[in-house]
């Protein structure tokens, strides 16, 4: 093999330890590029956004099952880690990981029973979750704060050093994203992946191969839902301030888009989508007041002309547009 040869086999071999190395570094010199707080605020939330997508993406599009109310698992990690914060006075960092916890039991209640269901009834049934959590939030004023919200939740910190700026929050979040990042794409390349792909493919014939079905799907449904949980949690402490309309049915709606827009089963188009929505209604504020018409018409665009994701899409078309030229220029 030639010097170029082991260059191009090493960058193959390589390729997902080195684009992870990448990212880390593009987000490390990020802020030192552009410190505004308010880009900075835009990349913490699609931080966040991000790791509830690269959950959701798990569920949707690795284990082939819907869910709709994923809001509902990330208003608990939100109002969980404020309530135990604030009305019962446990530390941040504490509170956040028992948070996630008591959401883990919370879908293992939920997910035994309803991941019996599948298709668009698995889809109503996570619609009913989320109705059901977000009516809770907006009714239970004297735990939740009802429609007026939960405020005065403290901020996280590591003894004296507080994440109470953007540019630390940026840090904090960022860190969290990239470790999810790196467990979903570990976790889609070991034998548990390949199970979900195989199950994603056909539960049938999964099952005929040894594939644990129902208790596949409902790990993963657990594992998306804690994914959700902490992502909540970080919300919360990060902008001090939560609502019951944050996590009401849109937001699953949106997740769902984000996901899709990605591309379903591209751990890779998770962050490229939840980035895609978090971002367009900056790019287009004059449409602040049809966002949900926007969204929609982005989905029903993508679905149609490249079903497999915008990311997954355009990457497809680039890699057929490189095999055929090479094939054009192939000697007889």
């Amino acid at each position: 093999m030639t010097g170029k040869q082991h260059i191009l086999y090493f960058l193959s071999l390589h390729r997902t330890g080195l684009s992870v190395t990448v990212l880390a570094l593009a987000l490390i010199l990020f802020p030192f590029l552009d410190s505004n707080p308010y880009t900075l605020g835009l990349t913490n939330l699609i931080a966040i956004n991000a790791i509830v997508v690269l959950g959701l993406n798990l569920f949707i599009g690795y284990a082939g099952q819907i869910s709709l109310g994923h809001a509902a698992f990330f208003g608990l990690g939100a109002y969980g880690s404020a309530i135990a914060t604030v009305t019962f006075g446990l530390p941040p960092w504490p509170a956040m990981f028992l948070v996630a916890g008591l959401v883990a039991l919370v879908a293992l209640a939920v997910g035994i029973p309803v991941l019996r269901l599948s298709g668009h009834y698995l889809a109503m049934a996570t619609l009913g979750l989320n109705y059901v959590v977000h009516t809770v939030l907006l009714q239970w004023d004297e735990v939740t704060g009802g429609p007026s919200g939960f405020a005065g939740i403290p901020s996280l910190n590591l003894g004296t050093f507080a994440f109470d700026t953007p540019l630390r929050l940026h840090y904090l979040l960022w860190t969290f994203a990239m470790l999810c990042l790196l467990l979903s794409l570990n976790l889609v390349r070991s034998g548990v992946g390949r199970g979900l792909a195989a199950l994603a493919g056909d539960e049938t014939a999964a099952a005929s191969l040894g594939v644990d079905t129902r208790t596949a799907k409902v790990k993963i449904f657990i594992l998306s839902a804690v994914l959700a949980a902490l992502a909540g949690s970080l919300f919360a402490h990060c902008f001090c301030y939560v609502s019951p309309d944050t996590f009401g049915i849109f937001t699953s709606t949106d997740m769902v888009i984000m996901v899709v827009i990605g591309g379903m089963g591209s751990i890779w188009g998770s962050l490229f989508g939840a980035a895609f929505l978090t971002l367009l209604p900056e790019w287009m504020d004059w449409f602040e007041t049809y966002k949900d018409f926007v969204h929609g018409g982005v989905l029903v665009l993508v679905l149609m002309f490249l079903p497999q994701g915008l990311i997954t899409g355009i990457v497809d078309a680039i890699r057929i547009k490189l095999a055929l030229r090479r094939r054009e220029h192939a000697p007889a």
